[in-house]
Formats: structure tokens, C-alpha cells, sequence
């Protein structure tokens, strides 16, 4: 229906955007090569700002101004609307969303909109105006776009309060709005103390939009709230650095002793890559009972800078045979090989690349750089995310090929920060004849086809021996299917999609049609493909998350029988310096 399709739109960045259906986020940025941008964010700020004056002094008769076409009040998908406090559409471009209460409104995760954009209104009595960010399809179109939509709480001659407000389709985390974020999560502090976390924590909140989040540290450095990584909380960051060897948090620290709030800039790593990009953090002191904590929230921006590529000190291909010499070693030699493994410096083990050996009950019986690990179990170990890596890497040794790829997020050595591990490892049967496991790992290995060739064959072998009773395992976003910004889809050979863990809401719904930015007709090609080939890898431009350019991406795709029925299982990646991407 309309409300679906039409919901508070602005063309300032919907000109191109609305035509593109892009699926990731992307990150803003002050630079010059951006000022269209950030002049539409002023923009439609300003919009709103008039068009608020005209109700504060004209009340209710402002409305009917609001609703003529051509008007700049509503130019082509630019336009005002209009909500009372309760909830009520009294003005939009869609008139037969007026008159309705619209209070009950979400977003393809569930994120309460209308809600939303009275909240960031009415929240803070001092600052009755604010952003509020949420997903829905752009017009015409299925995919889910990130929005922004500013809105500000006037009242009208009568006594009447309302809510006027315009949006856009915005993938980037502007400073804007992460400056509007943190305050509003300093209101809550400084309103419910302790109370406001578990707001923070909370996925469908005005605290976590986009690709930004809430935290909290108290005087002392410990983390207090980090929903993005909880197993930060209780911890003392104080001394964390970041890539440069940066003390991020002493900084953060700084900012706000000098002037209650700022901005910290720092070197770290985007989920995925192993090039570090500068992140901005916005700080600000909130008091807290008879004390204060410092709250935050940062952002990669659009075109920050980047550290200089470091040689990749092995590729995916690269540690695959380095295992797998490991294990013709010990299919040779057995516990006799362990001396060779731990001398350090030797082809065995250079920098943090090393081996590990564990009983197929998941005992570890051999690790090269931390012996006292040696000799306990480690079936039930969890990653940073809550991942059961443990079970993961047992799971590798019970598949028929007894090999494979595991991804989990753990700390580097000497450090607390978790990142992204990927580890090969290798089924083998020493001398003994008992059976083990061999493998190794590196930290932000850049994506590569030798994963999602992996991961799309375990899934296409799981299709296929189950069917359908396979997707709820490829939708677990706490299981092997899914990490990164990477994750499985299943599709019908008519275009209908059957599993899509990272946007749920295009399950049941064909997407034959879909075209990518260049006007490539997406799913008819990789439908087309695997149909014809059995498998194949094909490319199509996205925007790569993080930024509003076009880039190439690789998707994998294979063909499935189970049961009379076919079904093509599919995933894809951006690589480095967009030259590949996800689909």
C-alpha cells in the first residue's frame, strides 16, 4: 500500500538514490568531494525550521500551504508532514495516509517509526528537535534503504502541539547525527541514570542507526554499555590504542575534561578489512547521580583518511596450503612434529601466523603460541559476539571434504579489542590412528572468493540434503553462515527469495525484476548462470558500505536439487578498494 512505499521522501538525495535500491550504509564526510551532500542535510534542516515558523505563527492554516504541488513545501519527492503527538497524520503527500493514526508504523526490522520521530521531538525538553534514522524499501523499489528524517516540535496559536518534519534517504552517519544521537543519550543518563542502558542496548532505539551505536565509559575508562561488542563491558579500556598506537580512549577522555563534549579522530580497521580507516567519535560528559560517565558514538567517515596497505603477510590460498603441509607432516610424524610447530621464527611459525591441534572431542592438544592453553577443552568457547566458534571448528572435522573455513571475532595478541579471525583447518590421522584436527588463522584477512566459495558449498551440500528444513541454520546469525557483512541467500529459479538473513523482509517476494546501478538485471543473470553452469561467479555494482560510490562486486552462485525442487544458494563480497563486492 502507499504508507509502505511513499512514507516521508525528499529528493535532496533521492534523485539518484531512489533509483538504485542499493542495500549497504554508507558513511559521511565534511570533504569537499561531499559538499552536495552534506548542503542537502542543511537543506532539508531548513525546510523543516520554515515550515515549523509558519505553523508556530499561523497555525493550523499553514497545512493547506503545505499540501501544494510545485510549492517548496512539496517539490517532486520533497515535502512536509505533519504529526500530532499522539500519532495522527495530519499532513502528507500521500492524503490517504491523513487522518489515520499511524502510531503502530515499523520498518522492515521492526524499528517503530512514527514512534521514533515523535521521540526525537518530544525526548529532550530543551531540544524539541532531532533526527531519526530507520529502513524501508526506496519507492518503486523492495530493497531496504537507511532514511533519516529531522523533525521538530512547534505549537501552533491554538495550544496545539505538533510535529513537522521531512526526510531523506541518507546511507551515511553524518557528524550531524551523531552529535544529535549522544545528546539525546546524555538526556537519558542524566534523566534515569543506569536505567537509560538498556535503551542503549536495544536494536530498534533511536541509539543505534546505521552503522553507530551508543557507549558509555565511567571516569575510570571500565566500559559501561558497548551493544556492539558486550563482552567489552566491565572492562578498563584506559589503555587501548588504536593501529598507530593511538590511546583512543585517554583522548576521548581529554575532549571532555577540556570542554564536556568533542571530536576524536583514531586509526582503526572496518569490519572486513585489514587497512585501517580513520574513525570519528563524538564524546560528551553526561552527570550521573553525584558522579558523570563519558558517552560517545563514532563513525567511519565517507573519504577518511586510510594507513598505508601493509603487505598482506599470507592470502587465503597461501595459509590453506600452510595447513595443509601441517597436516602431512603430522599424518607423518604425529606428536613428533609439535617441537618443529613451536619453534618461533621457523617456516612453522613467523609473526602471528602459527598452528594449532585439538582432539575431535575439543580438547586443544597443541598451540603453538600459548602452551598453557594446551590440554583443556574447548567445545562450548564462545567468540566476542556470543559465535560458538568451539563447535564451529568440531563441525569442520564431521564434513566429508574434513576441511574448511571458520570466521569468529577475537581479540590479537596483547590486545582486548576483538577482530575478525579467519582459520583453515584440516581433518588428520596420525601414526596413532587417532583422528585431529590441524589449523591456522590470521586477523582481518581481506575477504576473498576462497571463503565464499566455502561457505556457498557447505550451504548449497546442506540444501541439498535437507531442502527447506536447511534455511533456519542459513538464517542463524550467531552460526557458520553468516560473518562479516557476508551471509547465504536461497533463491527459487523464479526470482523468489527464499532466505536472506541480513534483510528478511524480501523472503517471499520476487525479485526477477532487481537491477543493479548500472541497470544489470541482477537475479535473471545469477538465475541464468547457475541454471546453465551448474556455478558460476558473476559482477554487478552496489555501493560499497561506507561510502555513496558505485563498486564491482563478485557473487557466487550454485544450482540445488533436493527433492524434485531447484534452488540457487548464493553469496558474494566486496574486496579492497571496492575492486569486488556483496551482494
Amino acid at each position: 500500500m502507499k504508507i509502505v512505499v511513499y512514507f516521508i521522501i525528499t529528493a535532496f538525495a533521492c534523485l539518484t538514490v531512489c533509483e538504485t535500491q542499493a542495500r549497504q550504509s554508507s558513511s559521511y564526510t565534511d570533504n569537499t568531494s561531499q559538499q552536495g551532500q552534506q548542503d542537502s542535510t542543511k537543506l532539508l534542516v531548513q525546510l523543516v525550521k520554515d515550515a515549523s515558523e509558519m505553523v508556530s505563527k499561523g497555525g493550523e492554516k499553514a497545512f493547506a500551504e503545505f499540501r501544494k504541488e510545485g510549492s517548496r513545501w512539496r517539490e517532486g519527492e520533497t515535502y512536509i508532514f505533519v504529526l500530532d503527538t499522539e500519532g495522527n497524520m495530519l499532513v502528507h503527500a500521500d492524503s490517504s495516509m491523513e487522518g489515520k493514526n499511524q502510531l503502530e508504523l515499523k520498518d522492515v526490522n521492526g524499528k517503530p517509526i512514527i514512534r521514533g520521530l515523535i521521540g526525537a521531538a518530544t525526548t529532550a525538553p530543551d531540544k524539541p528537535a532531532g533526527w531519526y534514522h530507520y529502513e524501508w524499501p526506496v519507492p518503486g523499489g523492495l530493497l531496504p534503504r537507511w532514511k533519516s528524517s529531522f523533525v521538530q516540535l512547534v505549537k501552533a496559536p491554538s495550544g496545539k502541539s505538533y510535529v513537522v518534519g521531512s526526510g531523506m534517504y541518507n546511507d551515511r552517519m553524518e557528524r550531524e547525527f551523531v552529535v544529535d544521537m549522544v545528546q539525546k543519550a546524555v538526556g537519558e543518563i542524566e534523566k534515569r541514570g543506569r536505567a537509560a542502558f538498556e535503551q542503549f542496548h536495544d536494536p530498534a532505539s533511536p541509539y543505534r542507526a546505521k552503522d553507530a551505536y551508543v557507549f558509555v565509559l565511567d571516569p575510570k575508562g571500565v566500559e559501561l554499555v558497548n551493544p556492539a561488542f558486550r563482552n567489552l563491558e566491565g572492562r578498563n579500556l584506559m589503555d587501548l590504542k588504536d593501529t598507530e598506537g593511538k590511546y583512543l580512549v585517554r583522548e576521548m577522555f581529554k575532549a571532555v575534561e577540556a570542554s564536556d563534549s568533542g571530536w576524536v579522530d583514531y586509526m582503526w580497521p572496518k569490519p572486513g578489512e585489514n587497512v585501517s580507516t580513520q574513525k570519528s567519535t563524538y564524546v560528551s560528559k553526561a552527570k550521573m547521580g553525584d558522579s558523570w560517565v563519558l558517552v560517545g558514538a563514532g563513525v567511519y567517515l565517507a573519504d577518511a583518511p586510510k594507513a598505508t596497505p601493509k603487505k598482506q603477510t599470507i592470502t587465503a590460498t597461501e595459509l590453506k596450503s600452510f595447513v595443509e603441509a601441517a597436516a602431512s607432516e603430522l599424518i607423518k610424524r604425529g606428536e613428533k612434529a609439535y617441537p618443529d610447530f613451536r619453534r618461533k621464527g621457523d617456516k612453522w611459525f613467523k609473526d602471528d601466523t602459527y598452528l594449532f591441534v585439538w582432539r575431535l572431542d575439543g580438547t586443544r592438544v597443541f598451540h603453538a603460541a600459548d602452551s598453557t592453553m594446551e590440554g583443556k577443552q574447548a567445545r562450548d568457547i564462545k567468540d566476542a559476539a556470543g559465535r560458538p566458534y568451539g563447535k564451529m571448528f568440531l563441525e569442520v572435522g564431521e564434513r566429508p571434504e574434513a576441511e574448511g573455513w571458520v570466521h569468529y571475532m577475537f581479540p590479537e595478541p596483547g590486545d582486548i579489542f576483538p577482530a575478525w579471525k579467519s582459520s583453515f583447518l584440516k581433518r588428520v590421522t596420525f601414526p596413532s590412528g587417532k583422528r585431529y584436527l590441524v589449523g591456522s588463522g590470521i586477523y582481518n584477512m581481506q575477504m576473498d572468493k576462497a571463503f565464499i566459495e566455502d561457505l556457498v558449498n557447505r550451504a548449497a551440500a546442506l540444501v541439498e540434503a535437507r531442502g527447506p528444513d536447511a534455511f533456519a541454520e542459513l538464517r542463524d546469525k550467531q552460526g557458520s553462515f553468516f560473518f562479516m557483512d557476508t551471509y547465504v541467500f536461497v533463491m527459487r529459479p523464479d526470482g523468489t527469495e527464499l532466505v536472506n538473513p541480513a534483510q528478511p523482509s524480501l523472503e517471499g517476494k520476487n525479485l526477477m525484476e532487481l537491477k543493479d546501478l548500472q541497470g544489470k538485471e541482477v537475479v535473471k543473470e545469477e538465475i541464468a548462470a547457475a541454471m546453465k553452469d551448474g556455478k558460476a561467479w558473476l559482477e554487478h555494482y552496489w555501493y560499497k558500505p561506507g561510502d555513496n560510490t558505485p563498486a564491482p562486486k563478485q557473487t557466487y552462485v550454485r544450482r540445488v536439487q533436493h527433492g524434485g525442487e531447484t534452488y540457487i544458494v548464493g553469496s558474494g563480497f566486496y574486496g579492497v578498494n571496492g575492486k569486488t563486492g556483496q551482494r
